[in-house]
């Protein structure tokens, strides 16, 4: 019985191929973003899953009184060990890292690297595999490393690297020669060794890197990743009076009276980071994953129906020879899930073709089919069954149940009843679609604001470069003569040595009018520049100078402000403040200030333009960055000149830069990604309603063949004929666009409030996809029509 089935289904099948094309299309898209989808969010639910004892981990963060004295992710270097030691019945292991960036070499072979500084416990806490080394010695000795299989072929070309050397440059201008203890494995996405924006690949212990030692006995050094295991049994509450009574000990008076620790199991870590972002992102993409198979499965009832009708003789014939109803429902559904098993093979095929595309959309890996072996071979034909199976039902209901006699006169009652709610069906598409249209166009506008807008300096031509770090007075004056070596090239307009650039990264302080009370101080961002920053990046002056001027000897103790941080301290403008002396909590000493600076766009739109100060980097020897303005030219040129006076400047020293554009397209990286996202959403929200308005015109052609005869007979143009069919979608096109625009609208000023610089919704967005939209539906109902247009009326009226 089930082979005589799908034997008449494949033969029916192939005798409506464009009904069959169609609906496998249809489906296969659907299937598609599913598996996607699905594959996606379950890498995001694996994520720590496979770290060993992971359902005892946490790690420990910080909320601040005062956001400048730490992150919300990190907290007092000595907290791990203590409780550790202090409390041992509750603590089983913990695990404690400092995150730098040095220049790691080897050979001729020289690179920026970030890197853990940390405990020896990284191994034995977490299980990483290894392919070489001991787990339990890798990270015993101050001078070893332990790098991944990846790193081990950057530097080696092979992993066997077990007793080589890397060379890491020290914050003292030195270099220092680490033994390779352990190779391992390359490691899955983790919130150990991931946890910041940057996987970190090359691990050493504690104070072995000069100029970088004592943090992790040091309670106010407040930046430390610090991750703890509990015994069996043992809670997050069942911790909370220990670490009060570490705080309370050891932390000093200042932090004590600004600081909250809390715990964040690690298994949920990563989804709850970042106000949850992770999980309302599943939540959208199922949301939208549903949606979208359904809409599927909708078109393809509705052109099951409108094809199926023609079938209706068939259907009248085999009820008065005796099938039976089930028999009927059989047949259907056979036919139903033998589409769906061929949608299913080829949105397989699909999904490793996109696979690629939606990694880089969703930034993180799609997984292969080959990797999810044996799911990927069990869910798929699951899913497609039970596809097949809700997908055909309805067909197969409402043409089994037609009685015989208005089947053998090619009646179906039951469709022109239901016409009503399948037209709804299409106006709910034509809302999702024009919904997502003009959210996409929102998206995009506002994405594009970012990059257009006038942030305050000039980021045209502009390129920087991480330098070595070298903190001593010795190693800042030699970075100053590296300097200004580059600045006799003739490629360079302008160059600045600095420790902050404009990325979002700066620490604060609190500054304070000499007689004010501390706890009214203004919290500022603090950046450590040269006297050509503004300059470099052409930042306007409203009026004095920039810290002091060029070529002239150090003048300590002297500021520039912006004029956020001029009005957050209460004067009446620029020129008030210049000269006047402001403190800074936890220096002794004054500073003046001698010059105020337009506000520019340190960080993100996000928020508003903060305080900012500008101190001499000399002050502290700290720096991270030359920043270079390119003279006008060919820019490939002007870079490898660059390059080649750094390496006659510094041989040894890794020469990697980046554009600023890039730099800004990582503040936006999250927008990027959803401007991506709402264009596919928008791509398959467009096929889904052309579907749908397939399966409806099919439907009211196969209905109406009569009624176009012989509306020709009577006179009838075929512009006339295919108006008639037109003026029903382009009614529920306006009816669409009155629900979408507005709740377009809506939503979309509710998300663009999140940002404190943003574009206006314009109408000409809305126009404009009305317009596109119209147009498209209009183009697919012309062409779906002008047969039934052009046909002979005298066959037309011959059409059962």
């Amino acid at each position: 019985m089930l082979k005589n089935y799908f034997k008449i289904a494949w033969r029916n099948l192939l005798k409506r191929r464009f009904y069959a094309l169609v609906t496998i299309v249809g489906l296969a898209v659907g299937m598609t973003f599913t598996f996607l989808m699905m594959s996606y969010i379950r890498g995001e639910l694996g994520v720590n899953a496979d770290l060993r004892n992971a359902k005892n981990q946490y790690i420990i963060r910080s909320k601040w009184t005062d956001p400048n004295m730490g992150l919300d992710l990190t907290t007092l270097g000595p907290l791990g060990k203590a409780l550790k030691t202090d409390y041992p019945n509750l603590v089983a292991n913990y695990y404690r890292y400092d995150a730098i960036t040095v220049a790691v070499s080897h050979g001729d072979k020289h690179f920026r690297e970030d890197v853990q500084t940390g405990d020896s416990t990284l191994l034995a806490m977490y299980g990483f595999p290894l392919l070489h080394g001991n787990a339990q010695t890798a990270l015993n000795t101050p001078n070893s490393v332990v790098i991944t299989e990846k790193k081990a072929m950057k530097y080696f070309g092979r992993t066997d690297v077990v007793g080589e050397s890397l060379t890491l440059h020290n914050f003292m201008g030195g270099k220092q020669e680490y033994q390779i203890t352990a190779v391992m494995k390359n490691l899955p996405f983790n919130s150990v060794t991931h946890l910041l924006t940057t996987e970190t690949e090359i691990f050493f212990p504690f104070s072995s890197l000069e100029g970088r030692k004592g943090s992790e006995d040091n309670w106010n050094f407040a930046i430390m990743v610090t991750y703890i295991e509990l015994k069996d049994g043992v809670t997050p509450a069942d911790l909370a009076k220990p670490i009060a009574r570490e705080l309370a000990t050891h932390a000093p008076e200042a932090i004590k009276a600004n600081l909250k620790v809390y715990l964040t199991p690690l298994g949920e870590y990563y989804r709850e980071a970042n106000n949850g972002v992770v999980n309302k992102m599943m939540l959208t993409l199922s949301g939208i994953t549903v949606f979208i198979l359904l809409m599927a499965i909708v078109n393809f009832v509705n052109i099951s129906i409108g094809s199926s009708s023609s079938r209706l003789k068939e259907i009248g014939v085999r009820k008065v020879l005796g099938s039976l109803k089930r028999q009927l429902i059989g047949q259907f559904l056979a036919e139903s899930i033998l589409l769906s098993l061929l949608a299913m093979v080829l949105s397989l095929g699909m999904y490793e073709l996109l696979r690629p595309f939606f990694s880089d959309i969703l930034g993180k890996e799609v997984a292969s089919l080959w990797s999810l072996i044996p799911y990927a071979l069990v869910v798929p034909i699951l899913i497609a069954l039970l596809v097949g199976m809700v997908a055909g039902l309805y067909p197969a209901l409402v043409l089994s149940r037609t009685p015989s006699v208005e089947s053998m006169k090619g009646k179906l009652k039951s469709v022109r009843d239901n016409i009503l709610f399948r037209r709804s069906l299409i106006a709910v598409q034509f809302v999702i679609a024009l919904f997502v249209f003009a959210g996409a166009g929102i998206v995009a506008r506002q994405v594009n604001y970012f990059f257009n807008k006038n942030l305050g300096y000039n980021k045209e031509s502009l390129v920087t470069l991480g330098v070595p770090r070298d903190w001593t007075p010795a190693g800042e004056a030699k970075m100053e003569q590296v300097r200004d070596g580059l600045a006799g090239l003739k490629e360079i307009k302008d160059i600045s040595l600095s420790y902050e650039i404009p990325n979002g990264n700066g620490g604060g302080s609190s500054f304070y009018k000499p007689g004010q009370d501390s706890t009214e101080a203004v919290q500022a961002i603090l950046l450590r520049t040269d006297v050509a920053y503004a300059k470099t990046y052409d930042v306007k002056l409203l009026a004095g100078e920039f810290l002091q001027p060029p070529n002239t000897a150090y003048q300590p103790d002297r500021i520039v402000m912006n004029e956020t941080a001029v009005k957050s301290l209460g004067y009446a403008g620029a020129r008030e403040a210049l000269g006047q002396q402001v403190r800074v909590q936890g220096y002794p000493k004054p500073l003046t200030i001698v010059g105020v600076a337009q506000d520019f766009h340190f960080g993100s739109m996000h928020q508003a333009i903060k305080p900012l100060v500008f101190a001499d980097v000399r002050g502290t020897n700290f720096y991270r960055y030359l920043s270079i303005r390119l003279n006008p030219g060919n820019i490939g040129s002007s870079i490898a000149a660059i390059q080649q006076k750094w390496h006659e400047l510094m041989p040894d020293a890794p020469f990697e830069y980046v554009f600023m554009d890039e730099t800004l397209q990582k503040l936006y990286q999250s927008e990027i990604q959803l401007k991506k996202a709402s264009r596919v959403a928008t791509f398959l929200s467009v096929i889904i309603v052309f579907l749908g308005i397939l399966g409806m015109v099919s439907l009211n052609v196969t209905r109406r063949t009569r009624e176009v005869g012989i509306r020709k007979v009577l006179g009838a143009t075929s512009l006339h004929v295919v108006i008639l069919f037109l003026k029903e979608f382009l009614a529920i096109l306006a009816a669409a666009i009155l629900i979408a625009f507005p709740l377009a609208i809506l939503l979309g000023n509710r998300w663009l409030k999140t940002y404190a610089y943003r574009a206006e919704i314009g109408w000409e967005v809305f126009a404009g996809i009305a317009m596109l939209f119209g147009m498209m539906i209009t183009a697919l109902v012309c062409v779906q029509t002008y047969k039934a247009a052009i046909t002979d009326p005298v066959k037309s009226l011959k059409s059962d």
